[in-house]
């Protein structure tokens, strides 16, 4: 059995609180032990945050006296900070329980979308900043062509002029200050304009990877000021997102140290500026740069404010930066213990599989818990293609896969900021790309076939996952193990799936005292066999990726004539007319009418419906037009939940007709996407007869005729109306053309259409055997946190690894908060998200087709919603409704046992699916050189309670006063 969910807050808040008590030498009250002990009541959150602001107080008070026995100083600056952070805490935990108790309109996020168009994307930059190079090394890869080439692809590219610039500004000495030291600060001050090049190298040979030129000082202040500027930008609402690119790079500085190419921190500057000047309390710092921002960790390691999350090559410790603490069990410390995660990767050659696993398993869950109100990324591109640093193999089409569903979160404030990357083709086109997914341009379809996890990430993530989630309810889906289940397993295959948690350190003894580091021939170089072959695959994937799209975002699905269907006997029927019709004048109220193609809506032929119709059922229907009121009421009965109109030919074959010309529209390239109000609905509907208020399958009737018509190989369609759609499963069951996935509520049968089929083990027939996704959830009450799981565990890396070339969505909204037949609690805005992760897919060619959905004002706000995400307009972020202070809902534990069964069945025919195996209750396994890393640890002092949290809690001083240095080895390839 899986242990008990353990939330973050209550097992954060009691080590605070243990913490607190110690160093004040106080002994714990009634009411601080039962704060302690509660971990799930918001009672107890606010009693641990008052006593820590007590413990705080009691500190420094006692300091202060202290201080006035002897004659000292006033407390020391990380008391008095702590104490700042402990009212800061108490504030904001006293109002997010107020917010929780809040009663507001379940559709208020959606109106207040209502005047919410997409803004500009900012960009920033100094042409200036090309004057940073090492002056006696030509061959240094930090040079000038990183930053030139990449504001040459984005001209190429026409990106500049489509986006807002904003000047450049110097960082002021105090911005500078909130994290380096004043030493610091003043070493590279002195630098600027000295032409002494014997006595520049000198002064570089003390610290790893540097070199000055006479501009750096002042460059290195344009590089921060330009990123604080950006972020300023966002947060005041000028640019929806923007894009600094800027040298030289920053996530490797330190607090008193130039480190790897780096003088100031810039993503950490800007990330504490957001914190003191914007009272922001939630920001995720994203580093995809091949190397550990070490800097960047140390800054924010106690810092709950600021999540870290690092991606970078490693190979257990042998890769530059050499640390110990870059290895997946440096969680964060004190307040900030789960906020940091690092993704060693410990093999060379991990690409656009590897790297999408590490978002979809880990990055996305826990950054929609989280719930960042601004995303920053340090966007090194070493890891891509051709770099000779990193010798990673991400391709540069990919990083705007990477980016994509991180565009809705934190209302859309994202910033990238470039870091680093040496193999400039690589470099500037990935850069390129990632701007113009910031500009909305849909993600260019991956030329190469995605290749599936390696064995070496499979290896790190489950780390990583088995780390961090007594800190985070999203990382459960997987079983744990118990010791002695682990000595008693005896079947191999059974053995595999008990994941043993190991930490390697290959790096050699770790550097003792000063040292002096090389300044000349540092750069990585690869054989001229293997950079002709990076070259060639390159250029290879510019020339066949697709980058032009349609001018017209989303073609629109309309006609009044499809209200004509309506039941006859009873006016009170959940499947109305009204139903389309609200959604239209909700587009026109939103004014999105104006801004999409309108589609001339025409009848779809028999031949056409005839795609996933009997001709006896086709014949049936027509046949209606002349029956009086008691044979259809008559005919009706005698199919499941159905009612006749004499007009239902006529409105059926229109709905049909109108998906098939927005199938046209988008294969044609005249339009990116559809959106489709239609009615009556298709996805029950039978091949030989109407079924659940559905008489002609049309979502099926337009993926056969994408196949048909456009001899399409692989078509995706996502079934997200809350009742299986039996119809399409059907139709398509031995298809291995058409992924058909769907994520309903099953109540092991119980609920509508009833039966097995909708159940996770029924994966499809024959050659279709493995192309059918049934996720059925066994309760009510399913919100955006479930179905976002459902998508991020599931549903997006098996259609990745199906690669679609078209999308349709058979969009029921039963599932939406206020239905009266679903049950269910999705929130309008929660559908425009899954709307924009399905849209990174198939160039963005995504088809939105009304099914279910009997609450007016839910199917309206949630389709407005959808179409809203194709034009590119931001859509308020979904609250998930993670509060840790709460308990898991029986509907999350529900979900976690139906992820962890489908994962289970599906892995058997989905290859990227493999993380579905048990974790160790415990520490169990957790055995190389323990001894050795112990020792490390300590002298990194990676959990150092006296820290500041400004200084990361990893910065212990030396004797001499100064700040411990980096303890990497000289950043040579060797």
């Amino acid at each position: 059995m899986s242990s008990p969910i353990v939330t973050r807050r209550g097992a954060q808040q009691a080590k605070i609180q243990t913490r607190a008590m110690v160093k004040s030498k106080l002994a714990p009250t009634s009411s601080s032990s039962s704060a302690s002990a509660s971990s799930t009541s918001s009672t107890a959150a606010l009693a641990s945050a008052s006593s820590i602001a007590s413990s705080t107080a009691s500190s420094s008070s006692a300091a202060s006296s202290m201080n006035a026995n002897s004659g000292m100083r006033k407390p020391s600056p990380s008391l008095l900070e702590a104490k700042r952070r402990a009212r800061n805490m108490l504030k904001s935990q006293t109002s997010n329980i107020a917010m929780q108790e809040t009663v507001t309109d379940i559709f208020q996020n959606a109106v207040n979308a209502k005047n919410m168009e997409r803004g500009p994307t900012a960009l920033i930059y100094d042409e200036s900043m090309a004057q940073h190079r090492c002056l006696w090394d030509d061959q240094h890869q930090e040079r000038p062509e990183r930053f030139t080439r990449t504001l040459e692809r984005c001209k190429e590219l026409k990106l500049i002029e489509r986006c807002l610039p904003l000047p450049s500004r110097l960082a002021t000495k105090a911005e500078i200050l909130k994290l380096h030291s004043a030493a610091h600060y003043e070493c590279l001050e002195q630098t600027s304009g000295v032409q002494d090049e014997a006595a520049m190298e000198e002064l570089c040979s003390h610290y790893d990877a540097i070199y000055i030129h006479p501009s750096t000082f002042k460059l290195s202040l344009l590089a921060s000021g330009s990123t604080l500027e950006l972020v300023d930008q966002l947060l005041a609402g000028k640019a929806q997102n923007g894009m600094a690119i800027i040298r030289p790079p920053g996530h490797h500085a330190m607090k008193a140290e130039f480190n790897g190419y780096c003088y100031f921190n810039n993503v950490a500057l800007a990330a504490q500026h957001a914190l003191d000047h914007h009272q922001l309390q939630r920001i995720l710092i994203i580093d995809y740069d091949v190397h550990h921002g070490q800097g960047t960790q140390r800054f924010f390691y106690n810092d709950a404010r600021v999540l870290y999350f690092s991606i970078h090559r490693y190979e257990h410790g042998s890769f530059w930066p050499n640390l110990p603490e870059s290895d997946y069990h440096a969680i964060g410390a004190g307040p900030g213990a789960g906020y940091n995660f690092n993704v060693p990767l410990n093999a060379k050659g991990m690409g656009n599989g590897d790297y999408m696993a590490i978002f979809q398993q880990l990055l996305l869950p826990v950054a929609v818990e989280y719930q960042p109100e601004l995303i920053i990324v340090s966007a090194g591109y070493d890891a891509a293609l051709g770099c000779p640093e990193g010798e990673m193999e991400v391709t540069p089409a990919c990083y705007p896969h990477l980016l994509n569903p991180l565009l809705r979160l934190a209302n859309a404030r994202v910033a990238i900021v470039l870091e680093g990357g040496y193999c400039v083709d690589s470099l500037s086109e990935g850069a390129a790309l990632t701007l113009r997914a910031l500009l909305g341009d849909p993600c260019p379809p991956l030329v190469e076939p995605l290749q599936l996890p390696s064995a070496e990430l499979r290896e790190a993530l489950l780390n990583c996952i088995f780390v961090h989630r007594p800190y985070w309810r999203c990382l459960q889906l997987q079983q744990t193990y118990t010791a002695d289940e682990l000595t008693q397993c005896t079947d191999v295959a059974a053995q595999q799936q008990l994941h043993r948690v190991k930490r390697i350190w290959l790096g050699g003894p770790l550097p003792q005292g000063p040292q002096r580091y090389p300044t000349r021939g540092t750069s990585a170089q690869l054989s001229p066999e293997v950079v002709a072959s990076n070259a060639a695959r390159l250029q290879m994937l510019r020339r066949d990726t697709q980058l032009s799209v349609p001018a017209t975002r989303v073609c629109y699905a309309y006609d009044m004539q499809m209200l004509q269907h309506f039941n006859l006997h009873d006016t009170s029927h959940p499947e109305q007319p009204m139903r389309i019709r609200q959604i239209h004048q909700m587009h026109q109220d939103y004014q999105l009418l104006a801004r999409m193609h309108p589609l001339k809506a025409r009848a779809a032929t028999t031949d056409e419906v005839c795609l996933a119709h009997t001709r006896a059922h086709v014949n049936s229907v027509r046949r209606l037009q002349g029956r009086n009121e008691e044979e259809l009421q008559q005919l009706g009965a005698g199919y499941n939940s159905v009612y006749l109109h004499p007009r239902t030919y006529e409105c059926a074959s229109l709905a049909s007709g109108a998906v098939l010309q927005a199938v046209d529209s988008i294969l044609r390239g005249e339009s990116r996407s559809g959106i489709c109000n239609v009615r009556p609905p298709g996805h029950h509907a039978e091949p030989d007869q109407p079924h659940g208020f559905c008489i002609f399958n049309n979502v099926a009737i337009a993926a056969q005729y994408a196949i048909r018509e456009y001899q399409l190989e692989r078509i995706l369609i996502v079934d997200w109306d809350v009742h299986h759609g039996n119809g399409t499963q059907h139709i398509f069951e031995s298809n291995p053309k058409v992924l058909y996935i769907s994520v309903h509520r099953y109540e092991h049968g119980a609920f509508f259409p009833k039966g097995p089929d909708g159940n996770y083990d029924v994966v499809g027939k024959n050659a279709g055997r493995g192309f059918n996704v049934n996720i059925p959830w066994n309760k009510k009450g399913m919100g955006d946190l479930e179905y976002a799981l459902a998508f991020q565990q599931l549903i997006m890396p098996i259609a990745y690894e199906f690669n679609p070339q078209l999308v349709l969505v058979s969009a029921g909204f039963d599932a939406a908060i206020g239905d009266p037949l679903g049950g269910c609690k999705v929130t309008p805005e929660g559908y425009g998200l899954f709307t924009h992760w399905l849209s990174a897919l198939a160039g963005g060619r995504v088809l939105v087709c009304l099914e279910g959905g009997y609450n007016v004002n839910s199917i309206a706000y949630a389709m407005t919603m959808c179409t809203k995400t194709l034009l590119g307009d931001p859509v308020p972020t979904p609250q998930f409704g993670t509060t840790t202070q709460r308990p898991p809902t029986v509907a999350f534990q529900s979900c976690m046992e139906t992820l962890q069964q489908c994962v289970e069945v599906q892995r058997k025919h989905w290859k990227s699916l493999v993380f579905g195996c048990k974790l160790p209750q415990s520490a169990l396994g957790e055995n190389n050189n323990e001894d050795f890393l112990a020792a490390t640890m300590q002298q990194l002092d990676i959990s150092n309670d006296d820290a500041t949290a400004t200084d990361g809690a990893i910065g212990i001083e030396h004797a001499s006063g100064q700040e411990r240095p980096s303890g990497s080895k000289p950043k040579v390839k060797q």
